[in-house]
């Protein structure tokens, strides 16, 4: 959108007038932070207002000397406007250049690091000492290079709101993330960076708070993947507060598991997501969950463990209170709600024993992790489940309808928007599955034995896939026993494509020589310029 040329203003009559003040050309609105934009909205309307104050003709000394004031203020507000915008144009103009440099200077960096990194790996020491010693310095130095990659996604997303284009060289890199965004979780927010959802999202997780949390401050949930080895921590809150209050979660909710069941199989845990997850990466509460290329580098165990601990405190948090006011269950319904408690507490305790501290650190580990999350998840839920039924099924229509309301935002999200998270869904995913294949034979070369096992893989990965795709719900469930049988039958369809992959997996890793499982173990979904 072009800037709007600044409308002619007439000299005023009387030589106390305001001059008039024209308009500097800006960055197009869609460039414009939302402050910035907010103040071109007040110019516009000062501008108007003026306009319309010098077509006036009033009669009268004193209907005149009155529009004249009035114009006079209308002007000053529009010059002190104009003012404040151009320092603050300046001041953008400023730190574009300053981001710039760091950018080239950044991306200096990661050259280095990347070619110490191939050195050390192609290094071949003698002697179990020497060895330890050369598996801590490429250790470190991907640490370092890993942190240099976060911080650079950090910069282009900076870069995007102020409308810096990327270096020359990062645009092929950036599409290819950009692609595999599209496809991924956070698609909606990476297409429309600045709806009203994604800065609901955002406060969710400068927040700091969990799935149980955000509902009652009326912002969608944010979805972690991964918290250090952990593969969905907030399985318990986002699984049963997506029960009872499922409105307070985002319309993709249904669409989540594609990219974390491929990711966990080929990716090395750093991604192009983290840049595309909020409008700044590093939004996500750094206890609390984050993108995990973050995060396995730095979640500590004191932080796993109160992690695995929150079901325990969790279960109080559970709407009992607000069922049973909104309910006014009977004795009979009152021992059931008690054992619908005594269920939640026992899911609790089977989320508890599911954590681990030992990092995952090769593509069949991160798998089996998953895996053993997944079960763990979907025995708990196969424990709530009966009670849940028999509570629900024990009440009056009146009560189920009463059940049904519970929570806020009720009725907010329309039929149609329910329906879209449903066939977002259902939508097509080849690329999903050949991305990491092509990834794969373009760092690895598989040849002979590897390229069939390989080929069985990708046939594996794409059936697991579409089993996840049968899965997906017809109609978005309305009723809390109705989402929890679906998310039973989501997590078992997960389950079930996981299994399929894993002897795959296993054959293909095992056909590699030891230069081609360090490759594979660090893996990137995108190639480094």
């Amino acid at each position: 959108m072009a800037p709007r040329p600044a409308p002619h203003i007439a000299a005023p009559s009387r030589q106390s007038a305001p001059p008039a003040v024209s308009q500097r050309p800006g960055p197009p609105r869609e460039m414009l932070s939302r402050q910035s934009a907010e103040r071109q909205d007040r110019i516009d309307r000062l501008q108007q207002r003026v306009q319309q104050l010098q077509s006036q003709k009033p009669e009268g000394a004193r209907a005149q000397q009155q529009q004249q004031r009035l114009l006079q203020s209308q002007s000053r507000l529009l010059e002190r406007e104009q003012r404040v915008q151009q320092r603050s144009q300046q001041v953008e103009q400023r730190q574009r250049e300053m981001l710039s440099r760091q950018t080239t200077e950044r991306q200096t960096r990661i050259d280095r690091l990347q070619q110490r990194v191939q050195q050390l790996q192609s290094q071949r020491p003698e002697g179990a000492q020497a060895q330890r010693a050369q598996q801590r310095l490429l250790q470190a130095q991907n640490r370092l290079l890993g942190r240099e990659q976060r911080a650079q996604q950090f910069d282009l997303a900076r870069q995007q709101r102020l409308g810096l284009q990327a270096p020359a060289g990062r645009a092929p890199a950036l599409a290819a993330a950009a692609q595999a965004a599209e496809r991924g979780r956070f698609a909606a927010r990476f297409r429309e960076q600045a709806t009203s959802q994604t800065q609901a999202a955002l406060v969710t997780r400068q927040s700091g708070w969990g799935p149980r949390q955000a509902w009652r401050h009326r912002h969608p949930a944010a979805f972690v993947a991964w918290l250090g080895p952990v593969f969905w921590p907030y399985a318990y809150s986002d699984i049963f507060n997506y029960t009872f209050w499922s409105y307070g979660y985002e319309p993709g909710y249904w669409a989540y598991a594609y990219d974390d069941f491929v990711d966990t199989v080929f990716w090395g845990g750093d991604g192009p997501y983290s840049a595309y997850a909020s409008t700044n990466p590093y939004d996500y509460p750094q206890g609390g969950g984050g993108s995990r290329a973050r995060q396995r580098a730095s979640v500590s165990p004191q932080t796993l463990q109160q992690l695995c601990a929150t079901p325990d405190k969790g279960v109080t948090a559970w709407p009992l209170a607000d069922i049973a006011r909104a309910v006014r269950p009977t004795p009979e319904q009152r021992t059931l709600l008690d054992e619908l408690k005594t269920a939640a507490a026992n899911a609790a305790g089977v989320f508890k024993d599911s954590c681990t501290e030992t990092y995952a650190l090769t593509p069949p580990g991160r798998l089996r992790a998953m895996m053993n999350r997944i079960s763990a998840t979907l025995e708990a839920v196969k424990i709530v489940r009966p009670a849940l039924e028999n509570f629900y099924n024990s009440l009056s229509d009146e009560q189920k309808a009463s059940f049904n309301a519970l929570g806020p935002n009720v009725g907010e999200r329309s039929p149609q928007q329910q329906e879209a998270s449903a066939e977002g869904c259902a939508d097509p995913k080849s690329g999903l599955t050949q991305l990491p294949i092509q990834r794969i034979e373009a760092v690895l070369h598989p040849a002979g034995k590897q390229k069939e096992a390989l080929d069985r893989l990708s046939e594996a990965t794409a059936k697991g896939v579409e089993g996840l795709q049968a899965a997906c719900p017809n109609d978005a469930p309305l009723t809390p026993v109705g989402r929890l049988e679906t998310m039973q039958h989501r997590l078992e369809a997960m389950l079930t494509a996981a299994k399929l992959v894993e002897p795959a997996l296993d054959e293909f890793y095992a056909t590699l020589s030891s230069e081609q499982k360090a490759r594979f173990n660090t893996l990137q979904q995108v190639a480094s310029p």
